[in-house]
């Protein structure tokens, strides 16, 4: 009889340990102050496999940034009878209480792999009272659990590349100011990819295969499909080559080098839709770049890549020198075959 109450007191213990949340909970995401735990959100029936609560969205984008070879699992929240204005060139006009969830990942799905799958961390980016808020959540060796992270961490680990071989990385999780220096336009946290031109792609839900912009406007959080100029899959072989190499260009780099980004005052933008040739870089001399030139000329000089400014600093691991500063550890060698075949092209 002992032997029973002590598992029944166990078991009781334990049951208050354990918290189990129906459906995404409103006051958390509107709270002061984040929870110590990604689960506390609601965001996900089951965390380890990633499946999203009713409300949460899975959604993908068009063209892909990088970091380091890390999957994607990206989703998004917006609160019941609410809606999502279109900003032209822009990303949405958000109504409050929505959250943007993106999990990075290796999930080593090549054929070749017996490297099982491993989450690495969750960002969220949560809107209330106008302002965009961003926090992030490093999941445990359980990979059943996410806590909260401030200052950030490197994650040694390795996965198997989309060429089946054993790649070993230093993943860099960045801390909190860090990602504020890529998600701001004039000084305010904004997000970066949920554009109508890169969510112009067809998705498969599970229910039904349907475009994510006709998706968004059957739910009733856009009022129109927005049929407009798209970005392209940068990695799309078939696609034009000027297209896949500004996609490109535009997600890994538009973000900061875009007026009123970060990296306004090189007057180097390369937003999808920019069209001045001497803002794109073409002949453009760099602006207090010092040994990041190389003593190079000009930050694209069509027809010569190896002369290019642009090309030289993404091919760069130098903290110095790269581009993008952060959310790299590893040369990108197919974006660099694209840019520089794109440059001797111009």
């Amino acid at each position: 009889m002992k032997i029973y109450k002590n598992i029944f007191l166990f078991c009781f213990i334990l049951s208050l340990n354990i918290q189990s949340y129906e459906g995404v909970r409103n006051e958390i995401i509107f709270s002061k102050k984040p929870p110590l735990k990604l689960s506390e959100y609601g965001f996900f029936k089951n965390m380890n496999s990633q499946l999203p609560s009713k409300g949460v969205l899975p959604y993908t984008l068009e063209s892909q940034l990088f970091s380091d070879y890390a999957d994607k699992l990206r989703f998004i929240y917006i609160p019941e009878n609410k809606f999502a204005k279109n900003v032209p060139n822009r990303v949405f006009d958000f109504p409050d209480g929505t959250a943007l969830i993106k999990t990075f990942a290796y999930l080593n799905q090549h054929s070749s792999s017996n490297l099982p799958s491993q989450l690495l961390e969750t960002r969220l980016l949560i809107k209330k009272n106008g302002e965009w808020s961003n926090v992030s959540y490093i999941w445990n060796k359980d990979q059943d659990e996410a806590f909260l992270s401030i200052a950030g961490k490197t994650i040694p680990t390795k996965f198997i590349n989309n060429n089946g071989e054993l790649k070993d990385v230093r993943y860099r999780v960045p801390n909190i100011n860090q990602c504020k220096e890529c998600h701001q336009i004039n000084k305010t946290i904004t997000p970066i990819g949920p554009k109508a031109r890169n969510l112009n792609v067809d998705y498969a839900y599970g229910d039904e295969t349907m475009n994510q912009l006709g998706k968004w406007h059957k739910l009733g959080w856009i009022d129109s499909e927005y049929p407009i100029k798209s970005m392209v899959d940068w990695a799309d072989q078939n696609a034009n080559l000027d297209d896949r190499a500004r996609s490109y260009l535009d997600i890994n780099c538009g973000h900061c080098h875009i007026e009123g980004g970060s990296a306004d005052t090189s007057g180097l933008y390369l937003d999808f839709n920019e069209s001045r040739k001497i803002n794109l870089g073409f002949y453009k001399k760099p602006i207090a770049t010092g040994r990041a030139s190389n003593n190079l000329k000009y930050s694209i000089v069509p027809g010569n890549p190896e002369e290019s400014i642009l090309l030289y600093r993404m091919q760069s691991l130098d903290p110095g020198i790269m581009m993008p500063e952060s959310g790299r550890a590893l040369e990108h060698s197919e974006a660099i075959q694209l840019v520089s075949k794109w440059i001797k092209n111009l």
